[in-house]
């Protein structure tokens, strides 16, 4: 690997689901090193009520999926009562251009995006008219039903995974210059309760997506080396290169 690539010498570390992992070939095209650790998972919830909830989707005006999470969660429900995504007739509104990529992947349209991937500028941004089902994760803040009265359907959860606690202490300490990648404040969370009493905070270096999740980390006193604007993971990488030039 060339050493004049702007990450070269970097080793990144994603905490998140799985999901990220398709930014890995862009960080190693830039020289970075990738390892993932997640410390969060999701997993869909299977409740009685789901075929019931699928039928009622029409009812609404909007569907709004804020993660691609929420989408796989709908998606399966709907593949598991053999419908297809032409049944659903209602408008979609989405937060994030990855969520937006994952329904059309599904063959399903979305007709709203906000401008910045947050839920507190959606409900600022979104003229809702009709009704609105928000098909949301457990730890999702009330943030959209608060704003603009829509109901809810939690699709999914999310849930603590230790499973790579002991390999990621291992690869920060190994790594000579880490940085560490979050994606949301329960990936925070987890990441202070698992690592923070074996590694100090001031040792390593943190990148985060979104106001919410520098947020988290500001409760521990500490500011990510880059936050975007863009509420991506491509967008974190992109900073981090344009710091790395500066140098």
């Amino acid at each position: 690997m060339p050493s004049n690539l702007p990450l070269a010498g970097k080793t990144i570390i994603l905490t998140g689901s799985h999901k990220i992992q398709t930014i890995a070939p862009y960080i190693e095209a830039n020289g970075g090193q990738v390892k993932m650790f997640p410390l969060i998972e999701t997993q869909e919830i299977v409740s009685d009520e789901d075929e019931m909830r699928l039928t009622q989707c029409n009812d609404y005006d909007w569907l709004i999926f804020t993660s691609q999470n929420a989408v796989s969660a709908f998606v399966a429900k709907l593949k598991r009562f053999g419908l297809s995504a032409s049944t659903i007739q209602c408008k979609i509104a989405v937060v994030g251009e990855r969520t937006a990529e994952s329904l059309q992947q599904h063959e399903l349209a979305y007709h709203f995006m906000p401008t910045v991937y947050s839920a507190d500028v959606f409900v600022q941004q979104f003229k809702c008219e009709g009704r609105a089902l928000f098909l949301r994760g457990s730890l999702a803040k009330s943030t959209i039903k608060d704003g603009i009265g829509a109901d809810e359907w939690t699709v999914y959860e999310t849930v603590p995974s230790t499973k790579h606690v002991q390999s990621l202490h291992e690869a920060l300490i190994a790594e000579p210059e880490p940085i560490v990648i979050f994606a949301s404040p329960s990936a925070v969370e987890m990441y202070a309760q698992e690592i923070v009493p074996m590694i100090d905070w001031r040792f390593i270096k943190f990148a985060t997506i979104g106001h919410v999740t520098t947020q988290a980390l500001a409760k521990y006193d500490i500011t990510p080396i880059v936050q975007p604007q863009t509420y991506t993971m491509k967008a974190v990488i992109e900073q981090l290169i344009l710091e790395e030039t500066k140098l």
